[in-house]
């Protein structure tokens, strides 16, 4: 098969454009359409000939072959002209002297005798003109490299050669090298010429390389030389023809030790850079083997919030890919977009990966080990969550059970705080969480299930199931715990258990009587009645469940509440699950970390052990934890520190990054969302489990209209930052709870005009807050018609026109609002500013009478019209 070549890779060889390659095929004949046009090896030595020297192959066949001279060591340091090829055109018969070159040493002879012969190929190219001249300088040539070289020749001139690489020709000619040839690594030129070129004009052309095909061969004008050609603009141009394996020796002046030569001419003090094929092989290598190893992902672990330019490199995967993908399905997002659980699957069904979608929170959290397979584990107290509607009895309950009385203290007679406390029967401790019953703690409520082991559900058998008896049996269910349900007031006579079981029963809460699996106990908090019996099947219930925990290792606790007290600072009320908590002890708490300073249990006792399932109040913290966070034991204070920092890194990285998808809905409504009037609010508590509940019942209290923007929240008293973050916004009160200002406080709260209310019942601050958005949203009118009258007759008057009319319905009342009705349709609405009965003004015109009336800014009416008398009512609003 005849081997091609490409037109661009032509002009590569030759360094023009390849347009001109182009041009010249078309010149000589061959059709070639663009650069990606393929030519025989042929025709490209053909067009290469015509392009450099204006002659076509044909008339440039005559093959000459030269011998050449043998130079003689032991003779003086004579040297012989060689030759030289010139090429002339018919402009200019400019003479261009070649260098000799003498060879040196039989040594060079004798290694080349035992070389094998390699063919060789020549070209004569135009006329040939022999010139003698005489060179001053003695010169030899001594041993460059340790490759070998060929014999010394006299070389003629012979043209060009297109030679394969696989089968590499060697040119026997050698040509006088031309200006702004790079000679450095063929030899130095001659003074004479050198002064022969410095004065024409330098025009400096690089020439470049072809890439290598994937036949593993290559076209080469010069040879398979790697040599740089400049082409001068006059007509005679010549050109050097250079061997592809060996290199011509270099002249030196007298013998001494080799050196490196250097690029002569202007970059004669700069290195030679490396040859550019070699870099770009180099390059083609690491990307094909780059490319061979890139791998093919078959399963990816992702966070549940994840981005679509961190899913792109999951999958290693174009993020453009990703995005077109999601486009074609209807949904326009862009790369800081979070990816949603449905669009995760259809990803993963596209790019064919097995998706699975990981917690970042479980890298801070400790492995729990297996306690059930612990030898050293022993039985521990169970752990018991009090729960029902509010007013049920439940704290009572706990109080009877106490002995104590827990309600007194708290305001409003509501538990507003999630309480744990330890009771000894039977030689037997039972730990009990007190949740509040209002709705604003549903997330006390739920974080009081996640720690528990039995539930007690409270039920007023005078007031059967109510709103957040329904949340605590959902909540039950969800958990999975064991329900005890206890039936309060049952000393009442109003009790009605059959009532409440039925209620119960109808939510998935079969009593044992009645063949289920749920215990109802009737109790009474106030006269003491069946506590015996509700603690006895508490110690069953546990004794059943079988729990247990190895107290000889270190410790971790639930967070049930935190606070920030005066003189202990952060405070956190904890349940032991596992271990031992010791004073001393360094802990880590979600972003919290710090050494146990002191254990106060709900005697306001100090201890100096925690046992599993008791529960005590923590000192010592950095700051104030979250509710229902963990807290662990650490081997030492930098582990809990670093261990604490990171959790912080992850929280506020999660904050930061967030964002929302921004659809045309998603637009719409945060057009409507800036119309909104908002209250902003900075907020503070004594403990962190009311914060929670607060923010979130306040962030509820919104309509189309106004809404609650809480700009900042806290646990602690009142500071002066608070008021100072206040004052900076427009239209914010401070609202307090359990906490009260100090004097400095208060002085510059009234400086600012900042107005700071307290409260210490939670219905109470929402009832507030409630009226203060009601007060902010616009009053709602409603009309009330007052009279109608039909148009008899019209009047001009200076004054405007009057209409006469009769009254069909109602009263007109003057300065009173009006409309003018013509056939069905209102045509004008304004005021009633003149009405008259005869020549008298009146005030208001009953039905069946007659009268003038004249409206404001309105000439056109006309007979049969209708005019309408009505009023505005404005309407209570509410939120």
């Amino acid at each position: 098969m005849t081997e091609k070549v490409k037109v661009h890779e032509i002009a590569k060889e030759l360094g023009i454009a390849s347009k001109d390659v182009i041009k010249k095929a078309s010149d000589m004949g061959i059709e070639v359409k663009s650069a990606q046009s393929s030519v025989t090896m042929e025709q490209a030595e053909g067009l290469a000939n015509f392009i450099i020297n204006g002659e076509s192959s044909s008339e440039t066949d005559k093959p000459a072959t030269t011998t050449p001279e043998k130079a003689n060591s032991d003779t003086s340091n004579k040297e012989e002209t060689p030759k030289a090829n010139v090429i002339e055109t018919p402009k200019q018969d400019e003479k261009i002297v070649a260098e000799k070159v003498v060879e040196k040493t039989q040594e060079v002879t004798k290694e080349l005798k035992s070389e094998e012969k390699i063919p060789e190929v020549t070209k004569e190219v135009g006329k040939v003109q022999k010139v003698e001249t005489k060179v001053d300088k003695k010169t030899t040539v001594e041993k460059v490299s340790p490759i070998k070289i060929v014999q010394p020749r006299v070389i003629k001139r012979s043209g060009l050669k297109i030679v394969r690489k696989k089968k590499p020709k060697i040119e026997n000619t050698y040509t006088a090298p031309m200006k702004n040839v790079s000679v450095s690594s063929y030899g130095k030129m001659s003074a004479e010429v050198l002064k022969e070129l410095a004065s024409k004009k330098k025009i400096k052309q690089s020439s470049t390389y072809a890439k290598k095909q994937e036949q593993g061969k290559r076209m080469d004008i010069f040879g398979g030389s790697m040599i740089d050609v400049s082409m001068d603009m006059d007509d005679q141009v010549t050109l050097l023809d250079l061997n592809s394996t060996e290199r011509a020796p270099l002249p030196i002046e007298e013998p001494r030790r080799p050196r490196t030569p250097r690029p002569a001419g202007r970059n004669a003090n700069k290195k030679q850079a490396p040859r550019g094929r070699k870099v770009s092989r180099d390059k083609r290598k690491k990307y094909a083997k780059a490319t061979q190893e890139e791998e093919i992902v078959t399963h990816v672990e992702i966070p549940e919030d994840i981005r679509v330019y961190e899913f792109a490199e999951k999958l290693k995967r174009p993020m453009s890919d990703v995005i077109k993908v999601l486009f074609d399905l209807g949904m326009m997002m862009t790369k800081n977009d979070f990816l949603g659980n449905d669009e995760i699957e259809i990803l993963s069904e596209e790019f064919e990966v097995d998706v699975t979608i990981i917690d970042p929170k479980d890298e801070f959290t400790h492995d729990e080990a297996n306690i059930e397979d612990d030898p050293d584990a022993s039985e521990r107290p169970p752990i018991i969550t009090i729960m029902g509607h509010v007013d049920h009895g439940k704290t009572s309950l706990l109080d009877a059970i106490r002995k104590a009385k827990v309600t007194e203290s708290e305001a409003g007679g509501i538990t507003q705080h999630i309480g744990a406390y330890t009771v000894r029967h039977n030689k037997k401790d039972i730990t009990f969480i007190d949740t509040p019953g209002h709705a604003a703690f549903s997330h006390m409520r739920k974080r009081g299930t996640d720690i528990t082991d039995i539930i007690i559900i409270v039920v007023a058998a005078d007031d059967g199931v109510k709103p957040q008896t329904e949340e605590v049996i959902k909540l039950a269910k969800e958990s999975g715990a064991p329900v005890i349900v206890a039936l309060n007031k049952m000393d009442k006579d109003t009790a009605q258990p059959d009532m409440v079981k039925g209620q119960m029963a109808e939510h998935g809460l079969n009593p044992v009587d009645w063949g289920g699996d749920v215990e109802f106990v009737p109790v009474s908090a106030k006269s003491g009645m069946g506590l015996d019996d509700l603690l006895e099947n508490i110690l069953l219930t546990a004794e059943v469940l079988e729990l247990k925990a190895n107290k000889n290792v270190m410790a971790k606790a639930a967070v049930v509440e935190a606070s920030l007290e005066k003189g202990r600072g952060p405070v956190a009320t904890v349940i032991v699950q596992n271990g031992t908590l010791k004073v001393g002890d360094y802990v880590v708490c979600g972003s919290a970390y710090g050494r146990v300073k002191a254990l106060i249990d709900e005697n306001n006792k100090q201890i100096k052990a925690l046992l599993p399932s008791h529960t005590a109040q923590v000192a010592g913290l950095s700051e104030v934890p979250s509710s229902g966070e963990v807290m662990q034991v650490m081997v030492s204070d930098k582990d809990a520190k670093e261990f604490a920092l990171k959790r912080h890194d992850y929280d506020r990285h999660k904050e930061l990054s967030h964002s929302k998808k921004s659809t045309l809905e998603d637009m719409t409504s945060m057009i409507a969302e800036g119309k909104l009037k908002s209250l902003k609010v900075v907020l503070k508590t004594d403990v962190h489990g009311t914060l929670e509940a607060l923010k979130s019942s306040l962030l509820e209290l919104r309509n189309e209209e106004v809404k609650i923007d809480v700009i900042s929240t806290g646990v602690g008293g009142i500071t002066e930052n608070d008021v100072e973050l206040a004052s900076a916004s427009d239209n914010c009160i401070l609202l307090g709870f359990n906490i009260r200002p100090t004097g400095l406080v208060k002085a510059l709260a009234k400086q600012r005009g900042i107005e700071i209310r307290n409260y210490s019942i939670i219905y109470q601050l929402l009832d507030d807050v409630t009226a203060m958005l009601t007060g902010m949203m616009a009053p709602k009118f409603t009309e009330e018609n007052t009279g109608q009258a039909d148009v008899k007759n019209t009047f001009k008057t200076p004054k405007g026109m009057i209409a006469g009319c009769v009254v069909v319905d109602g009263r007109l009342i003057r300065g009173g609002l009006v409309r003018v009705i013509r056939e069905g349709v209102v045509i004008f609405e304004g005021e009633l500013t003149s009405l008259k009965r005869f020549k008298d003004d009146v005030e208001e015109i009953g039905n069946g009478y007659e009268c003038g009336v004249g409206i404001k800014g309105y000439d056109d009416v006309i007979v049969g019209d209708v005019i309408e008398t009505f009023k505005k009512v404005e309407q209570k609003t509410s939120l």
